[in-house]
């Protein structure tokens, strides 16, 4: 028998979800679609997301699916808007939730809207987010996370659930076979992920202060340490801190997405800035020191499963000055990442790296 759904019969509703980018946004679907899924299986629900995307949604219930689009070929520009959404009109959605809220989901969303299918919207919090990052007069109090905000939507369309996910791995853990020649076996090893640089310099934690928590870690006994990321600063760093410090491996344009994921999985804990890596993490129950700049958790992208008591960071009147990293440093110091030590780091990892 299926279950009964949390809000009444929900039979018959074929539900469209939007979220196209970034990286960490559509990672933050996957918990909610998740936990939406296993409490209303009477509801077929399909994720539209991009191609490079598909990997996070391999373990959705089977009620649950992904649409996979390549947004610079196949459907590019107006044209291509205009063709994907003849393509779904097709497959006969009853309601769409935009978690987006951008052009391209614009467009779909009101050639749904004109054939009479009803749509929601999500309610991104711009004032509010304005209020916290602005210069001066800031307006410091936690804000409704992505999560939420996520749900929020969605109950508009009477669909109230609970949170109940854990890992898209049902085991915990996935199988690693295929990458024992370049990880090794774990065994009683302590495995520890960094992801070392992040895109945005606001929310970067200086490379050669990163490479104190390496050198550090490398000196403990019976520790492995993983660099996470993609780029060729990034691979370039990487490198180099592999040659010169023993039990320190770069997966580094190595892995696959799926591949990192399962990977990341094994981790006993994962360092990262305030980025895509931290909530791929998330995805596989991993716990994470996060360390954050010019961005931060109050504007509610911490990632699914972690904790405030894991994200450092100091207090600054000009922090937080922007809520996705785009902002160039008011200051021109970057104090909020090189005044946090490498002390407070080893501190919040050490937790994970006990006997």
């Amino acid at each position: 028998m299926q279950a009964a759904s949390p809000s009444g019969d929900k039979g018959g509703m074929k539900l469209l979800i939007i979220r196209f980018s970034s990286l960490g946004d559509v990672a933050m679907t996957v918990p909610v679609v998740d936990s939406l899924a296993r409490q209303y299986p009477d509801i077929d629900i399909t994720v539209l997301t991009r191609t490079k995307f598909a990997a996070f949604f391999r373990s959705l219930p089977p009620n649950a699916h992904v649409r996979a689009v390549d947004l610079k070929t196949t459907y590019a520009g107006l044209g291509g808007m205009l063709r994907l959404y003849r393509e779904l009109r097709r497959e006969g959605f009853t309601h769409v939730a935009d978690l987006h809220d951008v052009l391209r989901t614009k467009l779909l969303c009101g050639q749904f809207r004109l054939h009479k299918t009803e749509v929601v919207v999500i309610d991104k919090g711009r004032k509010e987010k304005h209020e916290l990052t602005r210069r001066y007069y800031k307006v410091m109090r936690p804000l409704p996370t992505t999560f939420e905000r996520y749900r929020d939507t969605l109950a508009r369309l009477g669909l109230t659930f609970e949170p109940s996910f854990k890992s898209i791995y049902p085991d915990g853990q996935a199988d690693i076979t295929a990458l024992l020649p370049l990880t090794g076996e774990k065994g009683t090893d302590r495995w520890v992920g960094i992801a070392p640089i992040t895109r945005h310099k606001v929310k970067c934690y200086p490379p050669e202060q990163m490479e104190r928590i390496v050198s550090r870690l490398h000196h403990l006994k019976d520790v492995h340490i993983f660099l996470f990321g993609g780029g060729h600063l990034e691979e370039s760093v990487a490198h180099t801190w592999a040659s010169t410090y023993k039990g320190v491996t770069s997966v580094i344009g190595k892995l696959s997405m799926e591949q990192e994921l399962a990977l990341m999985s094994y981790m006993d804990v994962m360092v990262t800035m305030d980025s895509g890596n931290m909530h791929l993490a998330s995805l596989v129950g991993t716990p994470v020191v996060s360390i954050w700049g010019a961005t931060h958790p109050y504007a509610g992208f911490l990632g699914w499963g972690q904790t405030a008591d894991n994200a450092v960071q100091v207090d600054l009147p000009c922090r937080p000055c922007s809520v996705n990293g785009h902002r160039p440093c008011y200051r021109g110091d970057y104090a909020c990442l090189k005044r946090i030590s490498a002390d407070e780091i080893m501190q919040k990892i050490g937790t994970y790296l006990q006997p």
